[in-house]
């Protein structure tokens, strides 16, 4: 059985080792999903000695069982849907719009709220390593990689600790590199995988991106 991370510190660390071909780089900007994603990019960016920012997405909750993802929004207007989802629990438009809308207000809240009067990181014609702390569905890394094709960067690497193999797989053949450090079967929850996993609040995104711009050398925003 594969060992388990003591906390979002740990794991980035050991996906910062792994990554260390982008280290010391003019062109890698490190992006993380919030809010669980912010700590494990924090010690990356902090290896790699790149800039770090967040990409905001938001995952929609299947009505009544919100836990469950029938898809995701990011930054820039864009949507990805589960079909399989949709059409298994026979999910209207007019829902989807709903919880769209809904998780929409939250990813604009967030996105004033984590970066403040600090611009977006350039992105375009640079590396882009996108982290979050774990993929069970991918809907929210799906949707955060085609929002960010927009931005044309150079490369996408897609970095995470733990992954279920089905999404690491899948991901592989959407994204230029896939760094996943562990990829359990059977997968169950990202949770498991960690001994500490406390939800990450919106004070520790905003202290981590403060001290990132402190404390990393200053690159390039728009």
């Amino acid at each position: 059985m594969s060992r388990r991370f003591r906390d979002r510190t740990d794991a980035g660390r050991a996906l910062g080792v792994r990554l260390a071909a982008y280290a010391h780089r003019p062109d890698v900007s490190v992006l993380a999903l919030p809010r669980g994603g912010v700590p494990v990019a924090f010690e990356i960016a902090k290896a790699l000695q790149a800039p770090l920012d967040v990409f905001l997405v938001r995952k929609l909750g299947v009505p009544g069982r919100e836990e469950l993802a029938m898809g995701a929004i990011a930054t820039g207007g864009v949507r990805v849907l589960n079909q399989e989802i949709v059409r298994g629990f026979h999910i209207p438009d007019h829902l989807i719009e709903r919880v769209s809308r809904e998780e929409e207000l939250e990813l604009n809240r967030r996105e004033r709220a984590y970066r403040g009067d600090r611009p977006p990181l350039e992105v375009a014609g640079r590396a882009a390593i996108v982290v979050d702390d774990g993929l069970a569905t991918g809907s929210s890394m799906r949707a955060a990689t085609v929002a960010l094709r927009k931005l044309e960067p150079a490369r996408i690497v897609v970095a995470v600790p733990v992954a279920a193999p089905e999404i690491c797989s899948e991901l592989q053949t959407e994204v230029d590199e896939m760094v996943c450090a562990r990829t359990p079967d059977p997968f169950y929850a990202v949770g498991l995988w960690y001994e500490e996993f406390d939800q990450t609040t919106d004070d520790e995104v905003r202290d981590l991106l403060e001290r990132a711009s402190k404390e990393i050398s200053a690159v390039p925003t728009h």
